[in-house]
């Protein structure tokens, strides 16, 4: 099967039923990556060398009066303390309520990876036990498991992508390497005790009969010993236990590895979530986790029942898709189980939207929510999350095979955290559903220049004329507005004596424009930014990227550190300043 990998990624099935904006994508993660799921976590890997910032640049924080004339430099090792000041100062500031554990885990929002095995592309990758150890250094705490019978070793289930030429690896090895995860972080913890360990989820997509499941359940219990969450961590007495619905906080769940198993519900084979209008429906399906079918695309084959001994290890999280829409009507969900958690494409999801928002978002105040990709993203492209953050959809699960504005956006939500973050009050329980404010705020994005941009191989500095694009993602969008601006391009003048001022090279380009946005107060807007060349008859080729939530900016002027279009960290700055102000 591995030698038909290579043939088939000459093949693009499908591959107008799934387009993206050019700006939206990014290039395949390297091993070195550590953008995705909250880039500032224990594991990043901070370069060590330190930052420089362009003559020009510092010329312009003197006009601001943010350095003295005596203040300028002319290397990187000679730096006044005022500029290494600001340069140690992180781009971004978590509030300390958004870290408070002592909420339900509902409550939270929780950095996903969907198909988590696989290393590249849906139907021809290569799957690997390296690529959960990489998502979860990376920030995730939520990974996922396809797990199906192994006909040539039946004790010991496989991890795969089924119906498609992936190659597959055991499900000991997966859980092996989450166990060796878990114990790094344990032991960091034990050397600082205030790193909270966070708890991970497993997403478990069953395709296994009795025997497999029973081996899944044997396995689990082995590699993962008393760091497998197995029963409720509340005593009998609790209401949790009384049947009132309370969930578990994060910080009683603990540094613990939950997992996820599917509840399947009468009526699911026919769930809203299939798409007429999508040629991967039946595809989809199974990715979200209706994969218990013996052969693809057929509905009528019944699910594999779930064995009692898998069943009860989702003690806080059974995958359920409902054949219809009580889960958010007002009565509840009739017959599920007592913590269901709503596993659902996103077009499956879009189809209740916007009608049904605030009542899906009270919904998700109390219940978990999973969100995945439609099926017909093959090519490990991504659902857009911040509409689905915005009605509290705890896990929007993304394709973690490339650098893209989905995993930017991921990565501006989860920086400086353990990979929860808690939800804005709007959609925890008491409030309203309705995230919006109704008051209009104006966003001032000063640009002053950038320095050190990142380039390809192929490119010379004086081959390039850059700009910095900007857009803001919002769950409350104001009619009619794109939301992207973006500064001039930047030309080198290869005569200077032509040239009033600083006249520094394209990689050190000088913008002082300040960019402007209006949008409805709320607590999920996020500022993407990304560094392109305005080349003459050619496609703008990407350098360098970052995302921002805006209730994360500081104020004053800020060096934002960017990222390479893998995800990679590089010694690229943007200068800005960022100024909100009622419009």
């Amino acid at each position: 099967m591995a030698d038909m990998s290579s043939p088939m990624a000459n093949l693009k099935p499908f591959s107008n039923s799934a387009t993206e904006d050019d700006d939206d994508k990014g290039d395949e993660f390297r091993v070195d990556s550590v953008g995705r799921g909250g880039r500032y976590n224990r594991h990043a890997l901070q370069d060590e060398e330190p930052l420089r910032v362009s003559h020009a640049l510092q010329s312009f924080l003197v006009k601001q009066g943010v350095l003295s004339e005596d203040d300028v430099s002319s290397g990187v090792h000679d730096q006044c303390q005022a500029l290494r000041d600001m340069l140690s100062k992180t781009s971004f500031a978590v509030p300390d309520q958004l870290q408070d554990r002592s909420h339900p885990l509902p409550e939270y929002f929780i950095s996903s990876s969907h198909n988590t095995y696989l290393m590249a592309h849906q139907l021809y990758g290569t799957s690997s036990a390296k690529a959960y150890e990489t998502a979860l250094r990376m920030g995730s705490r939520c990974v996922e498991i396809d797990a199906w019978d192994n006909a040539n070793d039946p004790d010991e289930p496989k991890v795969t992508h089924g119906y498609t030429f992936v190659s597959h690896i055991p499900f000991r090895a997966v859980c092996e390497t989450i166990r060796h995860v878990f114990d790094e972080d344990l032991d960091l913890a034990a050397d600082d005790p205030s790193y909270p360990v966070a708890p991970i989820l497993l997403s478990l997509e069953n395709h296994c009969g009795d025997h497999g499941q029973r081996r899944l359940v044997h396995i689990m219990k082995h590699v993962f010993g008393h760091r497998l969450l197995s029963e409720a961590v509340r005593r009998e007495g609790h209401r949790e236990q009384e049947g009132s619905g309370e969930h578990v906080t994060l910080a009683e769940l603990g540094p613990r590895i939950a997992v996820i198993v599917e509840h399947h519900m009468a009526g699911e084979a026919n769930n809203s979530d299939s798409s007429s209008d999508e040629s991967c429906s039946a595809d989809e399906e199974r990715r979200g986790g209706d994969a218990a079918r013996d052969r693809q695309g057929d509905k009528s084959v019944p699910f594999s029942v779930i064995t009692p001994e898998l069943a009860g290890l989702g003690v806080y999280a059974q995958s359920v898709k409902p054949a219809d829409n009580s889960w958010y009507d007002a009565g509840g969900m009739l017959n599920g189980p007592h913590h269901h958690l709503i596993n659902v494409s996103e077009s499956g999801l879009s189809k209740h939207l916007p009608a049904n928002a605030a009542p899906i978002a009270r919904h998700n105040a109390h219940h978990l929510m999973r969100v995945y990709p439609k099926g017909t993203r093959i090519s490990s492209s991504n659902l857009k999350p911040v509409a689905f953050w915005g009605i509290g959809a705890q896990i929007c699960a993304l394709n973690w095979q490339s650098f893209g504005t989905s995993n930017q956006l991921n990565d501006a939500l989860f920086n400086g955290s353990d990979g929860y973050v808690l939800k804005p009050a709007a959609l925890r329980a008491g409030g309203d559903g309705k995230l919006g404010t109704g008051r209009i705020k104006r966003l001032r994005l000063h640009v002053a220049g950038a320095t050190d941009i990142p380039l390809h191989e192929d490119r010379e500095a004086e081959s390039i004329k850059p700009y910095l694009t900007c857009n803001l993602y919002s769950p409350c969008p104001i009619q009619g507005d794109t939301f992207k601006r973006k500064t001039s391009p930047y030309k080198h003048h290869r005569l200077g004596m032509l040239h009033r001022g600083e006249n520094p090279p394209a990689i050190d380009p000088i913008w002082d424009e300040t960019l402007e946005w209006t949008y409805e107060e709320n607590e999920l807007v996020f500022l993407r930014m990304l560094i392109k060349s305005d080349d003459a008859w050619a496609k703008n080729p990407m350098f360098a990227a970052a995302a921002v939530r805006l209730v994360y900016a500081v104020p004053g002027w800020t060096m934002i550190n960017m990222m390479d279009m893998k995800g990679g960290e590089t010694g690229c700055t943007v200068l800005v300043k960022f100024t909100i102000e009622d419009a």
